[in-house]
């Protein structure tokens, strides 16, 4: 059986055990559409971070490197339920850079799993550090919870902020400043 067979499946059994008829016309495709939305959800599953960080460019600037408000969403380990938000990465080179746009991409790898908030933080700094070398990484997520919001005790619109040093922003207190002032904190 295959994996989208086995979510086919399970979905059907789901249905069936919430008290749904998993033929009514509505729920037909529904399993499915699921299997297709796991396929793209956690598809980071099979995705290594190290692919798009190992292509970097020589430089031979220091400064730190800020990329804000890179949108993800996720999904928790403990309920399957989404939790979204705003990924900021900062790094100081030591001799290379990357593209921007594979700072985003490292992101993804990471939420396109089932896992938590405080996982995905610390796996994003240690990819960089892995894979780019730098004098140091920090980076910070900030997202909404729907097991805080729909279920449980319901409060929409809190965060939840995760942070993970690295480097010289472990050493040097003023570089972490610097990129909460950035940040507009």
């Amino acid at each position: 059986m295959t994996d989208q067979e086995k979510i086919r499946q399970a979905v059907r059994l789901f249905l069936e055990g919430i008290g749904e008829d998993p033929e009514r016309e509505g729920l037909k495709d529904t399993p499915d559409r699921m299997a297709r939305m796991c396929s793209e959800l956690f598809r980071g599953m099979d995705e290594d971070a190290g692919v798009h960080l190992a292509r970097t460019f020589s430089s031979d600037k220091s400064e730190m490197v800020l990329e804000k408000d890179i949108t993800f969403y996720s999904m928790c380990e403990h309920h399957a339920l989404p939790f979204y938000g705003k990924a900021h990465i900062a790094y100081i080179p030591d001799g290379k850079v990357v593209g921007l746009s594979k700072l985003a991409r490292t992101v993804e790898v990471f939420a396109r799993r089932l896992q938590i908030q405080e996982q995905i933080t610390g796996q994003i700094a240690d990819a960089l550090m892995e894979y780019m070398q730098p004098k140091g990484a920090i980076v910070m997520l900030e997202a909404e919870h729907m097991c805080m919001t729909m279920r449980g005790i319901k409060k929409p619109g809190s965060q939840t902020v995760t942070l993970a040093r690295r480097g010289l922003f472990e050493e040097d207190p003023s570089l972490e400043a610097r990129f909460f002032r950035l940040l507009g904190r």
